[in-house]
């Protein structure tokens, strides 16, 4: 097997991410005499399986085939639409595609038909699951890990001696590039590390595993790294940790070198959180392809965590939402401005920085997957020509934020439509399985697979696994799914604009929880949401439910126009007193006006707070005995602040 790498990777150990795996020089890894014997083995235990499985298939009507074979060369010939074509033209090549589609679908159910009987029987699996594996990790490829000594052999002698592992493996997609001994070198040092994992089939040893298989590559003195054909374009230069050979075993060397990322303490982080009750509720279900969407970040374990908590103080309500389409990824939309993209290190950690600043389309794309990932929800990116986008699980289907439809999208190395019908047809785990065999009887014969990249959408292929294709086409049509809506769409993904959703949730506010406290020492506590005008949520000034007791007041960014948020206040006496804000806020320079009774406005600046509870620094307001009006707005454009509570207190 040929691995791809930078020339620099070996002597400079920094990866730069690059779109594709093409950019990468490819070189072959010369094979050692064990490792030539090891290839000879491999390939005879391929060529055996494949003779053995190919005489148990019953035949295949001919003429059905050849009319399948048939239509599918014509789809094969279709020309891509030209942009500069009229408007007559793309229309016909259309209405051709679509009816070359339509008898590709009728041509491959006559197939189906037959087929039925031997796609529904797992007699062959136990065959076919070792093709499918030698296959894609390819002879090779499996020879050029193994030779590296006893234990990497063992590795993947324990592999192919685990049958269920295998096929869990290939039911989440195969390991990335075929590297199946770095996935299980991976899966072997997060079972040392975590006695739960080893829990077979409970939600962390599925993450485990889906680690595992999305991030297998591994940093070491000698071997050539191979990159990741997702790694995603306008990432920084990343470099890995130094080696560490003291730390023992595998444990303290296992890296992605897509993102930096060590695998060992990211399975570690996720499992903690999710036993903190940290993770949306929908991640224990999570499948083990879903799992492998969830921890490959480019962001580090610290972004995460504080993301997670960021969030909870901040905007809980981008938590809580019932809009599954936006829960997590919402929070872009309301606080990430779509501007030029800067950088001031000095804002804070990376995430902090790039929220403080915001940016155009490709930074609040990775701040969408960041704040979904954070909290255990599978995300990928979805770039488009010229605009970075995402997109993400949800319980109805996975959708696409802030970009254009999934026909103008690539998914890493699949074509947008080829990922959505995967993650259609997925869902309907028992027809899925006979897709599975078909592709798998497609490796047994050696066939090609069919095209995913990025404008091949289903082109090419030998004959099992186009009709494996047409199978997904013909289960999810008949099962009708359907797609959800983009939620959206390119409006947002290049613009601050509104989408007319931006109203919070009209929320009943305990008279508890908006009674006004003096203190022993004459401190006045005024709750946020304690205010007598507005009544309810607008999309300027919302009330939130905190995440952990009480309620909060928000101010948005976004909204068609300033509006005041004004509090009645009693005083003992007149005089002087300090107003101060328990607030919360992603952004330096946030400023807000506030009025006493007729007065002119005076400027209070909030404090920077990373998304925390801070305390801002005193205003001085006169005040007058008996009742004051204290009103509070913001210039635009402004930054949001979450506020929690005014206090005040006399000057004496």
């Amino acid at each position: 097997m040929k691995r791809l790498i930078h020339l620099a990777t070996l002597s400079l150990l920094a990866i730069t991410i690059a779109p594709f795996a093409g950019a990468a020089e490819s070189i072959e890894i010369p094979l050692t005499a064990r490792g030539q014997e090891l290839q000879k083995k491999y390939t005879k235990e391929l060529e055996s399986l494949r003779a053995e499985v190919i005489a148990a298939l019953p035949p295949v009507n001919d003429a059905k085939k050849a009319r399948f074979l048939e239509i599918r060369a014509q789809w094969n010939g279709l020309p891509n639409s030209k942009k500069d074509g009229s408007a007559s033209e793309k229309k016909a090549l259309d209405n051709l595609k679509e009816k070359t589609q339509t008898e590709a679908m009728e041509a491959a159910g006559a197939l189906l038909t037959d087929l039925t009987p031997l796609l529904s029987s797992d007699a062959l699996d136990s065959k076919l699951i070792r093709i499918a594996i030698l296959n894609h990790g390819t002879p090779r490829g499996l020879a050029e890990f193994a030779q590296q000594g006893p234990d990497e052999e063992k590795l993947l002698e324990t592999l192919f001696a685990d049958e269920p592992l295998m096929r869990q493996i290939l039911e989440a997609g195969g390991a990335n590039g075929g590297e199946y001994g770095e996935a299980m070198q991976v899966y072997a040092a997060i079972l040392k590390a975590s006695e739960r994992a080893r829990e077979v089939g409970s939600i962390f040893q599925r993450l485990a595993l889906g680690t595992s298989i999305h991030m297998p590559w591994l940093q070491t003195e000698t071997k050539a790294v191979k990159l990741d054909a997702e790694a995603e374009a306008g990432a920084e230069a990343t470099k890995l940790p130094p080696l560490d050979k003291k730390k023992g075993g595998v444990y303290g060397i296992v890296y992605s070198t897509q993102t930096g990322v060590a695998q060992v303490p990211r399975y570690l982080h996720y499992e903690k959180a999710f036993l903190d009750g940290e993770l949306d509720p929908a991640f224990k279900g999570m499948n083990t392809w879903e799992c492998r969407f969830i921890t490959d970040s480019e962001y580090s374990n610290e972004d995460l965590a504080w993301t997670r908590q960021m969030m909870r103080i901040y905007r809980p309500d981008h938590i809580t939402t019932e809009d599954t389409k936006w829960r997590y990824v919402r929070f872009i939309k309301s606080d990430v401005p779509y501007c030029s993209t800067t950088h001031d290190p000095s804002l804070g950690t990376r995430p902090q920085m790039e929220i403080a600043l915001g940016g155009i389309c490709g930074r609040r794309a990775f701040l969408g997957r960041l704040t979904s990932r954070a909290f255990g929800i599978p995300t990928r990116a979805s770039t488009q020509t010229a605009h970075g986008a995402m997109c993400h699980w949800s319980p109805n289907g996975w959708v696409i934020c802030l970009g254009a439809w999934w026909s103008v999208a690539y998914c890493g190395p699949q074509d947008g439509l080829d990922f959505l019908l995967d993650s259609q047809a997925r869902e309907l785990e028992d027809m899925y399985q006979q897709v599975r065999r078909a592709q798998w009887i497609g490796d047994a014969y050696g066939e090609d697979d069919v095209k995913i990249a990025r404008g091949q959408f289903s082109k090419g292929g030998g004959f099992w696994d186009s009709l494996a294709l047409l199978q997904k086409q013909i289960v999810v049509k008949e099962a009708e799914v359907k797609a959800l809506e983009l939620a959206g769409g390119m409006k947002l993904g290049e613009s601050d604009e509104l989408l007319g959703d931006e109203q919070g949730e009209d929320i009943q506010i305990p008279d508890a929880d908006k009674e006004i406290k003096t203190s022993a020492d004459g401190t006045i506590t005024l709750p946020a949401v304690a205010c007598y005008s507005p009544r309810k949520s607008s999309d300027r000034v919302l009330f939130l439910k905190s995440w952990d007791k009480g309620y909060q007041l928000h101010y948005s960014r976004l909204g068609q126009r300033p509006e005041l948020f004004k509090y009645n206040i009693d005083v003992p006496a007149d005089g002087e007193y300090e107003l101060t804000a328990l607030a919360a806020t992603v952004s330096p320079n946030v400023e807000v006006l506030v009025r006493v009774n007729r007065d002119e406005p005076a400027p209070f600046a909030m404090p920077y707070t990373h998304g925390f509870w801070e305390p801002s620094k005193p205003l001085k307001l006169k005040l007058t005995q008996g009742r004051n009006v204290i009103s509070v707005t913001a210039r635009t454009p402004n930054r949001g602040v979450s506020i929690k509570n005014w206090q005040l207190k006399s000057v004496k």
